[in-house]
């Protein structure tokens, strides 16, 4: 059997029991063309390890990689149409901890004012702002904020609804008023749709793609000079405004007096996580936080009430 067909069955199987399989899908396309044209009993264990190692260290993409090979490689057992899998028993410790860029106030700004028709080829400048805005002020991740339908936005209740998104939940997102004034602006000066309900168009009404976004904010993020210096492998994404979102609600509660703790649970429940641990994973250590955790602290130590 020719290793395309066989994927295709598992891809098939796996999306009609109800899996998204986005991630794997990508993985597993990009597997088969790396190894090319072959059956699956051609498919050799230098291969598959060169796949999986890439180029440059071991990150979580590698074990990423090998899950889901693993997954099409037992479903490929159980049919009998290999007797064995081609992949390292163990998977590698990756050389690195990813740390999620926490843009400042300045950096936000210098993002917006950067914003020209020349650096947004393909996208008008407002749906460019009007994404990033909402990114930021909603605290959305990317496929949330493209897969918004016109229905979804009620602007007259401020409330966005992300309908089945990561763990298949929908959520009620409340919206302030200045963001309102944002999506509403937008709503009237975008583009007619062709043939689709998303809010977010090109200009040309077609829904905005993930690709097209992303290659757009890579040339805004340079326009602005808005780059790591702390040595980090990647540079700042469209998904890291949704970590400083969350960092920065967090500071903003510490500077009120308000009650952190208790807080938490709010927050995670607004960016749709299923437990405060993975909100933690958000809440990167940064000086402006550190710094306001400490003056809590050291208020509580020397007498004050305790949140």
């Amino acid at each position: 059997m020719k290793l395309s067909q066989a994927l295709r069955q598992y891809l098939t199987l796996k999306k009609s029991l109800g899996f998204r399989f986005h991630t794997e899908s990508q993985i597993l396309g990009s597997f088969r063309q790396a190894m090319g044209p072959v059956s699956l009993g051609q498919v050799k264990p230098a291969a598959v390890r060169a796949f999986l190692d890439g180029h440059g260290p071991v990150t979580r993409n590698w074990s990423r990689k090998w899950e889901a090979l693993r997954g099409f490689y037992r479903f490929a057992l159980v049919r009998g149409w290999v007797s064995r899998m081609p992949l390292p028993a163990r998977v590698p410790k990756a050389d690195f901890v990813f740390t999620p860029y926490i843009y400042t106030t300045p950096e936000l700004r210098r993002l917006l004012q950067a914003i020209t028709p020349e650096v947004t080829a393909g996208l008008s400048p407002l749906t460019v702002r009007t994404v990033l805005l909402l990114l930021y002020g909603a605290a959305l991740r990317l496929g949330e904020a493209l897969k918004l339908e016109t229905a979804d936005v009620d602007l007259q209740a401020r409330v966005l609804c992300i309908r089945q998104s990561k763990f298949f939940k929908t959520r009620l997102v409340p919206i302030g008023p200045k963001l309102t004034r944002v999506l509403q602006d937008y709503s009237q000066k975008r583009p007619a749709c062709r043939g689709h309900h998303r809010f977010f168009r090109t200009e040309q009404g077609a829904p905005v793609s993930r690709a097209t976004l992303e290659r757009v904010f890579g040339k805004l993020r340079r326009a602005a000079q808005v780059q790591r210096t702390d040595g980090g492998r990647l540079q700042p994404r469209l998904h890291d405004l949704r970590h400083a979102a969350a960092v920065h609600r967090l500071v903003a509660w510490y500077r009120q007096g308000a009650e952190v703790q208790s807080l938490l649970v709010q927050l995670s429940a607004y960016l749709g996580h299923v437990d405060l641990a993975a909100t933690q994973k958000y809440l990167t250590w940064t000086p402006d936080l550190r710094a306001q955790a400490s003056a809590r602290f050291a208020h509580y130590a020397l007498g004050g009430a305790h949140e």
